[in-house]
């Protein structure tokens, strides 16, 4: 059993132990362990029931919170609030081989989902890469011009491409989930 002291009640602590020095009677310090105990318990229900009414206050689109998204042809769209950061997953780095440019658009650029915005050229082919989701583009990930080979060693973190404000959220709805692209890369291995 591990006991959690709210921090409202540690500042009474100097109190607790000051009125434990003026009475050493035994039956003080139980009174004081008591109240004390008697307090950290409604202090734990008051987190309890708080913690019970988070998930009643969240709202559809806030489920999509930093969830992420995979397109058929290996682009991930992770989501945060209406902000989409795109790449290209493992998978398509793997498949690709050592990636030597990457072609980006124009922050202010707007784009259809499945619109090519940009390209990756490796040491084996050359790659189209598609938008997930429509939008325009905020941001672009400058580091890749300098290192694309970035793309190989970092691909669904540092590596991402494009940032894209979403101008019709519900275009998520037609992308898979981490599961259903797993079994989409397993089913393409064979």
């Amino acid at each position: 059993l591990c006991l959690i002291i709210p921090q409202q009640l540690l500042s009474h602590n100097i109190i607790i132990e000051t009125y434990l020095t003026s009475f050493p009677y035994s039956s003080t310090m139980a009174s004081v362990s008591t109240v004390f105990a008697n307090a950290a318990r409604r202090s734990m229900v008051q987190a309890v029931r708080s913690s019970r009414s988070i998930p009643q206050k969240l709202s559809y689109g806030s489920l999509r919170l930093m969830s992420t998204y995979y397109t058929p042809a290996h682009e991930y769209c992770k989501v945060d609030g209406n902000i989409a950061t795109i790449g290209i997953t493992d998978f398509a780095q793997a498949a690709l081989g050592d990636i030597v440019f990457v072609d980006l658009p124009e922050p202010g650029d707007d784009f259809e989902a499945k619109d090519s915005f940009g390209s990756v050229e490796s040491v084996k082919a050359a790659s189209d890469v598609y938008a997930p989701v429509s939008g325009k583009v905020t941001e672009i990930n400058e580091n890749l011009s300098d290192e694309p080979g970035l793309v190989n060693t970092s691909a669904e973190s540092d590596a991402w491409f494009i940032k894209l404000e979403m101008s019709d959220e519900s275009e998520l709805d037609g992308l898979m989930n981490a599961e259903q692209y797993k079994e989409h890369c397993e089913n393409e291995s064979h």
